[in-house]
This record gives C-alpha cells, sequence and structure tokens, in this order.
C-alpha cells in the first residue's frame, strides 16, 4: 500500500514516515512530496493508497490539492487525510466539504495518527 506524505516541512514528513514504521510500513511504501505540485506529479505517476496531506504549503495547497485529486477518476475514492495546523471548525468543514476523508490538527500526538488510518492497512491486506 503507497502511502504519499505531503508536507512542506521535512521534520514534520519525517514525524509521519516514523510513525508509520512503528506499524511496519516498510519504507519502500512511503513517498514524499514537499508541496501539493510535487505531490499531485506524483500522483499522476504512480498509483497512491493513501494521502497524508499538509493544508498551508507553497506552490499548490492541501485544499487545491484535494479539490484536483478528487476530480481524478483513479483518487475519486482514496483516503486522504488531513493533518494541519488549522484548526478552526470551519476550517475542518472547508476540508471535508472538498474530499477530505479525516482531519488530525497538529501537533500529532502518540499514535493519532495511526487511529486515523490503520483500518486502510487492514483493509489492504
Amino acid at each position: 500500500m503507497k502511502v504519499l506524505i505531503i508536507d512542506d516541512s521535512g521534520v514534520m514528513r519525517r514525524i509521519h514516515m516514523n510513525a508509520l514504521r512503528e506499524h511496519n510500513v516498510n519504507d519502500a511504501d512511503m513517498i514524499e512530496a514537499e508541496d501539493g505540485a510535487k505531490a499531485l506529479q506524483i500522483a499522476k505517476e504512480e498509483q497512491v493508497d493513501l494521502f497524508l496531506v499538509d493544508w498551508n504549503m507553497p506552490r499548490l495547497n492541501g485544499l487545491q490539492l484535494v479539490q484536483t485529486l478528487r476530480s481524478m477518476d483513479q483518487y475519486e475514492k482514496t483516503p486522504i487525510i488531513m493533518i494541519t495546523s488549522e484548526a478552526a471548525k470551519y476550517n475542518v468543514v472547508e476540508a471535508i466539504k472538498v474530499g477530505v476523508t479525516n482531519y488530525i490538527v497538529k501537533p500529532v500526538k502518540g499514535n493519532q495518527i495511526w487511529e486515523k488510518i490503520g483500518k486502510y492497512f487492514k483493509a489492504a491486506t
């Protein structure tokens, strides 16, 4: 199962990757992108099974990326988890309206990522 981790912070991408490694996700199944434009390029070149998306990024922000992915047939139903510091209720509502599957507010604590995404890995096996 391929996971695309999109965040302009390299530190945050490593934190997310370490959280996945703790649950035996192989490095070969994790792809990184530093912004939405790079993520979109990767999504067009490879089949991605799960997206972890930051909201605030240069070139193409998380909301724009989600809208674009949802317009693509192959990603119409793919799980997209937004992991962001945007914590206001209206932000969550806006993200869900554009197609986010689930939402995590930074800073991410403990097992929070796996609690939101673990079911997708179980379904894939």
